[in-house]
């Protein structure tokens, strides 16, 4: 509930340095080179939009993290406890991460079109493209921003894992306290 709630609202991804959403297809490595020669205004509007779809599709991690709290089996169970700081991270990801995506891709791409980002970018490779010596840049926005808020998320997924199993005042459901220690 609280990285969704962190990363799910308006700035979640876009104002966060850790998990804010690059251009796609190593674009970002010649920013300064775009902004140079104009493209500046085109990349910050890209980058909003992109990062703003992402912000609106992860509301839909919650129920899936529920549904594989809910399939934990007891081996599941001891080797999420008996395990690393990032152990039931692990569990989460690889028992989430394609549904998840699956589910996030069509909001993404609603998104996306909706706010003009697919537009944007059109506009954004048609300049691009006019540079000379410029790299070619194809792939979808749509599966990059979904990958993106993937690796964001669980990115922080981990470190409230590793905080609850440190800290024992981050333990504040009675289910926290019974597996980890009360606190």
């Amino acid at each position: 509930d609280a990285v969704v709630a962190r990363l799910g609202r308006a700035g979640g991804f876009l104002d966060d340095p850790v998990v804010r959403i690059p251009l796609p297809g190593g674009l970002d490595q010649v920013r300064s080179g775009l902004v140079a020669a104009g493209l500046g205004p085109l990349i910050a509007d890209l980058e909003t939009r992109m990062n703003r779809a992402a912000e609106a599709a992860v509301p839909e991690a919650r129920t899936l993290f529920l549904d594989a709290i809910g399939s934990l089996t007891i081996e599941d169970a001891r080797g999420i406890l008996e395990g690393p700081d990032d152990s039931a991270t692990r569990y989460f990801e690889g028992r989430m991460r394609p549904e998840l995506a699956t589910r996030m891709a069509p909001i993404v791409d609603a998104e996306l079109r909706q706010a003009g980002a697919l537009q944007a970018f059109d506009a954004f490779v048609a300049q691009y493209a006019a540079l000379p010596l410029m790299p070619d840049i194809r792939g979808s926005l749509g599966t990059h921003v979904v990958d993106r808020a993937l690796g964001g998320l669980f990115h922080y997924v981990a470190l409230e894992e590793r905080a609850i199993r440190r800290d024992p005042a981050r333990r504040t459901t009675e289910l926290l306290r019974t597996v980890f220690g009360g606190g």
